[in-house]
């Protein structure tokens, strides 16, 4: 499983305004992934504001949008599973070199909580529901915010 070896990070997110932005498609999925992303902010004492957006194709222009607005980071949230057409292509691949290229443009992070999987049960199975074996929406969130205090530190000059 991809989540194997991955880091706890303990992050303090008082200070810090996050935006989560999250598609509309497979519901429950992206319920889990929601919850998830909520628990960690909130643990880590951010502010939080949610946007949903139709589907994982919108997601870039809306965190874009989020992080010129002033938000310190951004998590997005989506879905997009394989079925028998290059939709599935097409779609991963503009919502993920999209969010590449808005945090490289505006200088922000975007936590990535976008499942590009095969099958509803392997997203079933990383979105954080009950019986679930890895927590992506938490993990999205968590990413994000120790990046924001990444580059808080580098631009305030801290080690």
């Amino acid at each position: 499983m991809s989540g194997e070896g991955s880091p706890e990070l303990e992050v303090d997110g008082r200070g810090l305004t996050v935006v989560v932005v999250a598609a509309q498609w497979h519901e429950r999925i992206m319920t889990g992934l929601l919850e998830g992303a909520r628990r960690r902010l909130d643990r880590a004492g951010a502010s939080v504001r949610e946007v949903r957006v139709p589907g994982s194709f919108e997601l870039p222009v809306v965190c874009k949008a989020a992080l010129e607005g002033g938000a310190d980071a951004v998590v997005a949230l989506g879905v997009v599973i394989r079925g028998g057409t290059p939709h599935f292509e097409y779609v991963s691949s503009a919502a993920t070199d999209g969010l590449t290229r808005v945090a490289l443009d505006t200088g922000k992070p975007v936590g990535f909580g976008v499942l590009t999987v095969d099958t509803e049960e392997q997203a079933i199975d990383r979105a954080g529901l009950p019986g679930s074996r890895e927590d992506k929406g938490a993990e999205a969130a968590e990413a994000a915010l120790a990046t924001a205090l990444a580059l808080r530190a580098l631009r305030d000059g801290e080690r």
